[in-house]
């Protein structure tokens, strides 16, 4: 009689989430294929040569029938589309399906931004701006596509399972009008409604912190709650993004971002400051 893996005990939840992953089915899968390899004592070059196995060094490959059909059912959920593979490829590119794929998988997501206001915090009327500003030659029909796409990536933070979500800002996305001042209010009032959830915390750079140890681009970092895996750090560019996994690199960018959080204001000042920007800078017309 064989004894249940640790393995499967860690993967057998994934089968009930209410929201199919694949994204991150696929990195659970691979990790413990990659964790049975190595009990087995094989290299990768030795697994893919598997067709010449001998008996003996087979059956050190194979595992228990219960762990095998349960990384087959994951297998089985990895190949249906997430809600946002139904969209345009022109709307998604493979490395933003691999971004928006990750934050659905991810239990915890940190960013850093200086242009705009991360996605996931995004209103739908800035959204807006922010897509007319970067494709100035879009068609209607496309802008209103993406606006609907990025309004539909804020639903994760309304979830049961919500991963927690850590946004800090320059102060100067605050000041960049995109939109309007109705926009800008009414974004800024979001982002302190957001801020009073649980698991949302959004912090502010303000300007005259001229010391900050800030990155130059905008960084989003996942972690991934679990069996192993790896945490991800995503750097995008204007038509491409690039993902990192190695550890030393990824450890990097953690210790960037703590030291930035240290450097912004605290939680509640970062709220006062946002409050007092939408009522100095945005204010209703009398």
């Amino acid at each position: 009689m064989s004894v249940e893996s640790p393995r499967v005990s860690r993967l057998e939840p994934y089968l009930n989430r209410a929201e199919p992953a694949p994204t991150l089915l696929k990195m659970l899968v691979g990790v413990q294929l990659a964790g049975i390899r190595e009990d087995a004592g094989l290299s990768q070059d030795q697994a893919a040569r598997a067709v010449g196995f001998s008996p003996a060094k087979l059956s050190l490959y194979e595992t228990d029938d219960h762990e095998a059909s349960v990384l087959i059912r994951l297998l089985r959920q990895a190949g249906e589309p997430g809600w946002w593979q139904r969209y345009d490829k022109r709307l998604m590119p493979e490395w933003f399906d691999r971004l928006v794929g990750l934050q659905e998988a991810a239990t915890a997501i940190r960013t850093f931004e200086i242009q705009y206001v991360p996605g996931l915090l995004q209103t739908p009327a800035y959204a807006r701006a922010v897509v007319e500003r970067g494709l100035p030659s879009a068609t209607s029909r496309e802008v209103e596509r993406r606006v609907e796409l990025r309004t539909r990536r804020t639903e994760l933070l309304r979830r049961p399972d919500a991963p927690r979500v850590w946004a800090v800002l320059d102060e100067s996305v605050l000041l960049r009008v995109l939109g309007g001042q109705d926009v800008m209010r009414e974004q800024l009032a979001h982002l302190v409604e957001l801020a009073g959830l649980p698991h949302v915390t959004v912090q502010v750079v303000p300007l005259d912190v001229t010391h900050a140890s800030a990155p130059a681009i905008p960084v989003t970092y996942l972690r991934f709650g679990g069996v192993d895996l790896p945490d991800v750090v995503y750097l995008e560019q204007i038509r491409s993004a690039t993902f990192l996994e190695d550890r030393d690199e990824t450890e990097e960018y953690r210790v960037a971002l703590d030291r930035l959080a240290d450097e912004a204001l605290d939680p509640r000042a970062s709220m006062a400051l946002l409050k007092e920007t939408a009522e100095r800078r945005y204010a209703a017309a009398p």
